[in-house]
């Protein structure tokens, strides 16, 4: 293989441009570090290239989903769960989904933006519930670094004052839609805590971007920045500081290392000229997603490092999880022959519900939270089946057009996301037959939801299905079996992959420290999904971001030291 050196030393590569590895770039060139940043995919600005507000009858598949697209032809991430040239593999018996976003921000251009931080007992699990594993951090470490991105980036939410779900420091939410009002006095019935939602999307201007204009196309990209996308809000600022250099549709082979057994540098492939080249950093930040992450590591072989670059612990891809799920809904009588009325509001949900009951009376010990849609943004046709699924309607013509009428807007629908615990059954490794279309060896995933996971999401299921009957609703779809695993989720389906370079307190048992540095090799760092010990109820992506911008910290102050 003939390598193309890049002749400059950077202080720092990082590969990967997502939520980890934006907001890295951010940190460190704030900081003054001279930083490269690989993105394997092309270059992409909401505020330049999305397709916010174009109709779908503009395009002449009129905005139907492809493969490389899979939420809609103008939804605003690249990739996929079938990237062609890109495959990966499953073990037998064994399903595991695993999406990619091959574009400068990866998924953090489409996502629902739901910013949670994880609370005191998601960080010490073991401790609180006697369960699943602590992390050698708590949630004070953390709570500086979540308020700084709180400023920096803007959440909406309310202070609630619930201990495991912290409060933030937030700007004001959007008011409830008129079916999710009905959806929290249902809610307060029941005794299930229903809370306006935690959004990553501005209602007030902040850093020259404008609030939030109501246009409901999240998915697509935010051409005014009102919503968080790594591109516009982390990556546009450390390029205007004249020290990233951004290398797009670089495809990251290997992690180099040095006789003295330290981070050289990264080699990619160009993946416009096929060329290997090869960048030389001082430090190197992994940020690609915790599967990613881990298959570059696993793929850096070398004398120092025979079974991957940090792997002396034979941990690396270990500890993979996803976030559990599932869904219900129903027609709500109550919302049929509606009085016209406007349900504008950011791209997603107004209100959800965080983990309300207590785990010492179920059979599941972990908890999920609730996140609700329909209403007017969810007609009675498409992917709900059609007219016919509401009592009585249908017929031709006039008839028809009146029963659309009718019954717009009386669906309302709930989707559980929950904790998995860790088990050693669900990891990823390289398979060791199969290569993508750059020679570089795939990974192949083992996956197993347990008892704990399938109890979880039949818990759900009834939950669900209590709401929609309290609101004299009637449920779309029967109750699925034990056998059907209660409608739970594929592993992998729902995005949320984390583990596969945990952090811990002993080499023996974990790939980094608690700074998110790896105990083999002191001048690499992981800053995505890959550091997490296990799951919560709540979604990654803050815990993502708030971990990157601290471990940039240290780094700063490891490089200003001289000890890296």
């Amino acid at each position: 293989m003939q390598v193309k050196p890049r002749t400059t030393e950077y202080d720092v590569c990082i590969v990967g441009s997502g939520a980890g590895g934006g907001m890295a770039a951010y940190a460190l060139t704030q900081a003054g570090a001279k930083v490269v940043l690989l993105e394997a995919g092309p270059a992409w600005y909401a505020s330049k290239n999305s397709q916010m507000l174009t109709p779908a009858y503009a395009s002449p598949r009129r905005g139907a989903a492809k493969k490389t697209r899979p939420f809609g032809e103008f939804d605003a991430c690249d990739g996929g769960w079938e990237i062609a040239g890109e495959p990966y593999t499953t073990a037998p018996g064994s399903k595991f989904l695993w999406w990619r976003g091959r574009m400068l921000g990866g998924r953090t251009n489409h996502w629902g933006r739901i910013s949670l931080r994880f609370g005191p007992d998601d960080f010490k699990g073991k401790t609180a519930f006697g369960n699943g594993f602590d992390w050698p951090i708590t949630y004070d470490d953390v709570a500086p670094y979540y308020d700084k991105i709180d400023d920096l980036i803007g959440v909406f939410g309310s202070n609630e004052g619930l201990r495991n779900h912290p409060d933030g420091r937030f700007q004001p939410p959007p008011r409830p839609r008129c079916y999710e009002l009905l959806v929290k006095k249902t809610a307060d019935k029941l005794g299930i805590t229903c809370i306006p939602s935690r959004l990553s999307i501005i209602t007030k201007g902040i850093h020259g971007r404008q609030p939030c204009h109501y246009c409901g196309q999240c998915n697509r990209g935010c051409t005014v920045k009102a919503n968080f996308s790594s591109p516009d809000v982390l990556i546009a600022p450390a390029l205007q500081t004249g020290n990233l250099t951004l290398v797009t549709n670089a495809m990251a082979r290997e992690v180099t290392v040095g006789s003295d057994g330290k981070a050289t540098g990264v080699s990619y492939i160009d993946k416009q000229t096929g060329a290997d080249e090869h960048v030389k950093a001082r430090v190197v930040v992994l940020a690609a997603s915790a599967c990613e992450t881990a298959r570059l590591m696993l793929n850096s072989k070398s004398s120092h490092f025979p079974q991957g670059i940090g792997n002396s612990s034979g941990r690396v891809g270990k500890g993979l999880t996803d976030t559990t799920g599932t869904d219900v809904a129903g027609f709500i009588p109550a919302l049929a022959d509606h009085v016209p009325h406007n349900e504008d509001g950011v791209g997603g949900m107004h209100v959800y519900m965080p983990w309300w009951a207590d785990n010492s009376k179920l059979d599941f010990p972990r908890g999920y939270h609730i996140e609700v849609w329909g209403g007017l943004g969810q007609p009675g046709y498409g992917t709900l089946g059609g007219i016919q699924r509401y009592p009585g309607a249908g017929g031709y013509g006039q008839s028809l057009k009146d029963d659309y009428r009718k019954y717009w807007g009386t669906t309302i629908g709930f989707s559980g996301r929950g904790e998995m615990l860790p088990n050693e059954d669900s990891y990823c490794e390289i398979d060791p037959n199969t290569v993508d279309k750059f020679g570089i060896p795939v990974l192949r995933f083992h996956w197993k939801w347990t008892d704990a996971e399938y109890n979880q999401v039949k818990h759900m299921q009834n939950t669900f299905r209590e709401l929609i009957s309290a609101m004299g609703g009637e449920v779309f779809s029967p109750m699925p079996s034990k056998e059907e695993g209660y409608g739970i989720s594929q592993g992998g389906q729902i995005i949320h992959e984390v583990g596969c370079a945990q952090m811990g307190s002993d080499p023996k048992d974990s790939v980094l420290n608690a700074n998110c540095q790896a105990h083999d090799c002191p001048n690499l760092f992981v800053a995505d999904g890959g550091p997490f010990v296990t799951q919560a109820d709540k979604n990654p992506t803050w815990t993502i971001i708030a971990l990157a911008w601290r471990t940039s910290d240290y780094i700063t102050q490891q490089r200003k030291a001289g000890a890296i």
